[in-house]
């Protein structure tokens, strides 16, 4: 079943347009990698997507579970369940890792009609999710982010999105920065997470991520476009022949 389909996108910001004519296709179930060089709008997509406000759609369609995703604010994108990781998480000071997640899933069980989860089975589903990623009893104590080292707030997102079930999760460069023992802990993580219903969009510059989160699909990014899109294989051939031989592509998108 189809999850999303983007058709025909073109986004800019202050006149600027950053991506052009963009179409892409994810069904249920499907890990799909997006690779390219810095500034050619992976990232924009990502935020498009989750709903940030400063972009300007300037035409296209996003369709999520048959539902215009433009006509929805970040919070109802969130309940439908997308979930974006940033590629530099933010901390909270004041803001208790345990009220921050406990909110989080209480407001996406009230859009749904359901009522507030209970302490006991809140506490059990945390402690159930912490060793998924092997996050450390004291830092869900603290403060949302609060001195986190940078692999500790990876570790946080995936968390996060591991209590709050997304049926879309967007991991934006979450290799970045990473050893490749908390690449190792945040990739298995995310593979435990994948179901036949769940879907993901993997934005990437290295290879060495989709060696853990293996793809069904890869596309190459480059000057706002999806310039090649092919199976797992391209990954690699991306790697040996580096971006610039991609750039005179024609646009191709895979249709399931």
């Amino acid at each position: 079943m189809k999850l999303l389909e983007i058709k025909n996108l073109a986004v800019s910001i202050n006149g600027k347009q950053i991506i052009k004519d963009l179409s892409l296709s994810i069904n249920e179930g499907e890990v799909h990698a997006i690779m390219g060089p810095n500034g050619t709008g992976k990232s924009t997509l990502a935020s498009v997507i989750a709903g940030r406000s400063i972009f300007t759609i300037d035409k296209g369609e996003i369709i999520y579970k048959g539902k215009d995703l433009t006509k929805m604010s970040i919070e109802e994108r969130a309940r439908e369940g997308i979930f974006l990781s940033f590629q530099y998480p933010v901390e909270i000071p004041g803001v208790s890792m345990v009220n921050f997640m406990r909110n989080a899933i209480d407001e996406k069980r009230k859009y749904f009609g359901e009522d507030p989860i209970q302490m006991h089975e809140f506490m059990k589903m945390m402690e159930e999710k912490k060793r998924l990623v092997e996050l450390k009893d004291t830092l869900t104590k603290r403060s949302v982010n609060e001195g986190f080292s940078g692999g500790e707030k990876k570790k946080n997102e995936i968390f996060q999105m591991a209590m709050l079930n997304p049926q879309l999760s967007i991991l934006d460069e979450t290799d970045s920065g990473l050893d490749i023992d908390a690449l190792r802990i945040v990739s298995n993580g995310v593979n435990k997470l994948r179901t036949d219903s769940n879907s993901f969009i993997v934005i990437t510059h290295y290879q060495r991520l989709l060696d853990y989160i293996v793809p069904d699909f890869v596309h190459v990014m480059f000057d706002g476009r999806i310039v090649k899109s092919g199976t797992k294989e391209l990954a690699l051939e991306l790697e040996e022949k580096g971006y610039e031989s991609f750039k005179d592509f024609s646009s191709e998108t895979i249709n399931q």
